[in-house]
């Protein structure tokens, strides 16, 4: 027999043996058929429309997040001709059918090529343990249409919800904000909700805690069906536009019954002070490249090295700060090569930040990651050591292109530890920057950091930042430098 056959004969064995009786029919001749189909992955409920085919529908699932719970429900065919009706029912395990609604009540729709449909089950209060709910595929209109899977292992026709033990908290995604000063200036920020909240509890609730540096109203949207984050909108009550004066307030998010705080909790309301610059010096430009997705700009911290202090290198994904056309420091970055202006993209000339590129985790910003033992890196747990909005450039004379002042913008940024202690710490500092040869830039500065429960107040280090992995060693300086802390 020759290699050819055997493969095809092997082939045809393991394409038999692992289909279901789901796969035994293709295109018009499968049975119609409705289930649920619920996926998850990493235990994330995955949302209609997204899908992913290597994963596996569910019949349970573990719930312990007051967000609303959407469910989909899917009819197998390949159009239809006339609306279909699926008829389901939705049984609490303790009859409690009070802590929860279902929507719709208990009949599903699907017609033409819409042969998805979601059952949403919202959380109105929290719920007692050991509960349930059971949903049920009951009845459906087209007695062609089989209700379940086609298979007998796996026929989804049910779907149950263990709920868990409740664990919600809250966290501001942006940790500052700068305005004009104008009376009537609006600033709309959120409070995001990573496990959903219950608009009863929070409706009346103290979570913020304030200092005010002016005056100001603060309102909120109405809750509706969103439970994963509430819109909120400061409006400026007086004048503050005097450019020689800095004016800050603050909103903490305090812990309630009910609710953490984590992540950034602290949101700041600034007017800086402001001084005459000329956007075509654009010194933050010196210090990205959005062409090169893997850009770094590289630094030395003097920092403790076992016993000794010892310039130590690093390196953080760097990039610039989008604002929009109307801002005092906005310089074109690019029209996208349209005659269309709502589609250009412009950066704050004077200021750079620190982000990964994509996903979840975080960068270097800073070299904050050599400060600390233990730290959390995930994004959620440390959104500190992402700073977007971190150094601010003032050149000389306001136009030089070489050199100048430059800034740690104050704020206040959140590290944690894998121990899940979480610390909110306030940094701030200054230097200058220039040009110490063709190209290559150096930022030579102080950053302070103060935190009294790990430092015992403010610590500070010097540091040196260069835009090309190819710069001079600092010279060893003769001062203390801190070392590292125990989250």
């Amino acid at each position: 027999m020759t290699r050819i056959k055997i493969f095809s004969i092997l082939f045809i064995t393991l394409l038999i043996t692992s289909c279901s009786k789901d796969d035994y029919k293709l295109g018009s001749e499968i049975d119609p058929f409705v289930r649920f189909n619920f996926l998850t992955k990493d235990n994330v409920p995955l949302e209609y429309p997204a899908v992913n085919g290597s994963l596996a529908p569910r019949s349970t699932y573990l719930n312990s997040s007051v967000k609303t719970l959407k469910i989909p429900v899917a009819l197998t065919t390949r159009y239809l001709k006339s609306a279909v009706t699926v008829n389901f029912s939705a049984v609490s395990s303790t009859n409690d059918n009070e802590s929860f609604t279902v929507n719709p009540v208990n009949q599903l729709v699907f017609e033409g090529s819409k042969l998805t449909d979601t059952v949403f089950v919202s959380f109105d209060k929290r719920w007692a343990a050991n509960q349930s709910i059971s949903l049920k595929l009951e009845t459906v209109s087209d007695p062609e249409i089989h209700i379940g899977n086609l298979n007998t292992e796996y026929p989804n026709d049910t779907f149950t919800i263990t709920l868990g033990e409740i664990s919600t908290a809250y966290t501001f995604p942006v940790g500052q904000y700068l305005i004009k000063g104008e009376v009537g200036e609006k600033i709309d920020f959120k409070v995001n909700f990573p496990n959903g909240f219950i608009p009863s509890e929070i409706e009346n609730a103290s979570i913020f805690k304030f200092l005010d540096g002016f005056d100001y109203s603060l309102t909120h949207d109405d809750f509706g069906d969103n439970r994963s984050s509430i819109n909120y909108h400061l409006t400026l009550l007086e004048d503050i536009q005097n450019p020689d004066v800095r004016y800050e307030t603050k909103l903490t998010l305090t812990n309630t019954p009910n609710y953490v705080a984590t992540g950034n909790t602290v949101l700041q309301i600034i007017k800086p002070t402001r001084s005459p610059r000329d956007v075509n010096a654009n010194p933050a430009s010196k210090f990205y490249d959005l062409s090169s997705q893997f850009y770094l700009t590289y630094g030395e911290t003097w920092f403790d090295r076992s016993g000794t202090c010892a310039w130590q290198a690093y390196n953080a994904f760097t990039f610039p700060v989008v604002v929009t056309k109307d801002n005092e420091n906005a310089i074109l970055y690019s029209d996208k090569g349209t005659a269309n202006p709502n589609d250009d993209v412009y950066h704050d000339a004077f200021k750079i930040g620190f982000n990964v590129v994509t996903g979840t985790s975080t960068t270097n910003s800073f070299n904050l990651k050599r400060w600390f033992s233990n730290e959390a890196v995930a994004a959620a747990s440390s959104p500190g050591f992402n700073i977007t909005s971190a150094l601010e450039f003032f050149p000389e004379n306001g136009n030089s292109k070489t050199q100048g002042k430059v800034l740690v913008i104050p704020q206040y940024i959140t590290i944690a530890g894998t121990n899940k202690n979480s610390h909110n710490i306030e940094i701030a500092g200054e230097g200058t920057y220039q040009e110490i040869s063709a190209g290559l830039f150096e930022i030579s500065f102080e950053l302070k950091l103060t935190n009294e429960a790990l430092f015992g107040g403010t610590v500070s280090t010097q540091y040196r930042m260069y835009n090309n992995k190819t710069y001079p060693k600092p010279a060893a300086l003769s001062i203390e430098c801190p070392k590292e802390v125990a989250l």
